[in-house]
């Protein structure tokens, strides 16, 4: 997809279809609307007063052959209030105006700047929600496949605009969003073509690109190591583990001795059965995304490589597959950790958790002084706060705070849980340091307590992204399929000013 800026008229803007968001303040005031009408000739007016048009946000109403617009078609657009009109709903609205342009067989989409925020910074995320509207997974389809792809996407703006700091935007915005869409291809894909194997392929071809040195760590180096609860995990399976190490080129050394090291650890379990504690059989096809936290942290690599950011960060992805078999790790079992700490296996359908605390830890022995993992981690998470938000947790309240700060721009909503002392308790084991699964209650905070004994005193913020990883239904700016939720909450924490 082309992604452009012009200034001038919307009215004088050729494309096949011209999208106009509109607020619900405006109905009220005849103002605010009225150079809106003017140029559709009473056709916004006379949508709003049959009811076909509704102000509410993503609400749509299309307009063929609009008297006064050289575009084909005029998009009438809900923007809801706009005293709620962040950043992250113009970013929905340009991803709504696209999956509008799909369905109407449009080739080109232009958007006009509307709802009073700095240009550069809606020029970028206009171009994530074209790019992240416009995509489709239907790569394995044979049948009655069609291309509706939007080809290019107007970013409009009526009034002064600096040219270079709205290209920039573009720029960093395109950046953004095909990361974003690649973390969503990634969780897509079916288990028996995205193998830990095939994961860590992908990351060197991908990294190269980028500007990334990529290092895979192979079995036989983990057992040297003592990755004992990451290996247990993937005993059962015949795909080796892989735990994939992303790094930014140069970057290390230039940014000196005694600079923060920012590490990102993403579960990365390209099949989650369950092993012998083994998940009923409804829904378990979902368990190909239970590698979203890594598809995150690489899509996020991805774009870092590109936009080299000021702060030292690496990426850290274990991938493997959780099945059970004649070797695989059986509940009890007792394994001990890269760290010492020894862990009683109660449940081994809480894997991910076994996998992150080896590399956090690991992490910890490359010198990484800040952490932050992004986790598939717990249902419990879901049955907590749903599918419309993470949860977050961790020791590092500053960058929890920070996070949370970005939702409004990112999208990315995030719900921050407790982390009391109280909740270790119900970890503790009676043969081992602890065992790594308490009882059903607060079931999303034990696990980052299990995590929390890894990572130590070292400051960390733990994302548990299982309630949102997947969309199941679709909204008016998405498909269905993989989010690629994190992309822009991990790039944003680097690409934005900040002082740890």
């Amino acid at each position: 997809m082309r992604i452009e800026f012009r200034t001038g008229k919307h009215t004088d803007v050729t494309c096949d279809l011209m999208a106009v968001p509109v607020f619900e303040e405006e109905v009220k005031d005849a103002a605010a609307l009225r150079e809106l009408d003017r140029a559709s000739r009473g056709v916004l007016k006379a949508a709003l007063a049959s009811g076909e048009f509704k102000t509410e946000l993503h609400r749509t109403c299309l307009v063929h052959r609009p008297a006064g617009f050289k575009a084909g078609r005029l998009l009438l657009i809900g923007g809801g209030k706009r005293s709620d009109f962040v950043l992250a709903r113009l970013r929905e609205v340009a991803g709504a105006a696209v999956r509008a342009g799909r369905s109407a067989a449009c080739g080109s989409v232009a958007l006009l700047a509307r709802g009073g925020h700095p240009l550069g910074e809606a020029a970028r995320v206009c171009a994530e929600g074209a790019l992240y509207g416009n995509y489709e997974p239907d790569d394995y389809k044979t049948r009655d496949w069609e291309s509706r792809e939007v080809d290019e996407f107007v970013f409009v703006s009526e009034g002064e605009a600096r040219s270079r700091e709205i290209q920039q935007g573009i720029l960093r915005g395109i950046v953004i969003g095909n990361a974003t869409n690649l973390a969503r291809n990634l969780v897509n894909e079916p288990a028996n073509i995205l193998t830990p194997t095939r994961f860590a392929e992908r990351a060197l071809e991908l990294g190269a690109e980028a500007g990334l040195e990529v290092q895979i760590i192979e079995q036989e180096e983990m057992e040297k190591l003592g990755m004992n609860t990451l290996l247990a995990v993937s005993r059962g399976s015949e795909q080796p583990p892989k735990l994939i190490v992303l790094r930014i080129k140069d970057q290390e050394r230039k940014a000196g001795k005694g600079v923060p090291l920012y590490a990102l650890v993403g579960k990365g379990v390209t099949f989650d059965s369950g092993g012998i504690s083994i998940k009923p059989a409804e829904k378990m096809e979902e368990m190909k995304a239970d590698m979203a936290g890594g598809a995150a942290v690489l899509g996020t690599m991805i774009a870092l490589g590109q936009l080299r950011p000021h702060n030292r960060v690496i990426g850290l992805i274990p991938a493997v597959e959780n099945l059970p078999s004649g070797r695989a790790t059986k509940p009890g079992d007792v394994v001990k950790s890269f760290l010492g700490k020894t862990v009683e296996i109660t449940n081994t359908d809480a894997e991910g958790r076994l996998i992150m605390a080896d590399v956090l830890a690991y992490a910890r022995s490359q010198g990484a002084t800040h952490l932050v993992d992004i986790a598939t981690l717990t249902g419990a998470c879901v049955i907590a706060l749903g599918w419309h938000n993470a949860g977050v947790m961790g020791t590092n309240q500053s960058m929890i705070d920070r996070l949370r700060k970005y939702c409004s721009v990112t999208g990315e909503r995030l719900w921050q849980l407790p982390l009391d002392d109280e909740y270790r308790k119900i970890l503790r084991s009676e043969i081992a340091d602890i065992k790594n699964v308490g009882h059903r209650y607060g079931g999303a905070i034990t696990a980052a307590k299990f995590l929390q004994e890894f990572v130590e005193d070292t400051p960390w913020v733990h994302i548990d992204i299982a309630g949102v990883d997947m969309d199941h239904e679709g909204r008016p700016f998405a498909a269905k399929g993989g989010t690629g939720f994190g992309v822009r909450t991990l790039v944003q924490l680097f690409v934005a000013p900040f002082r740890e």
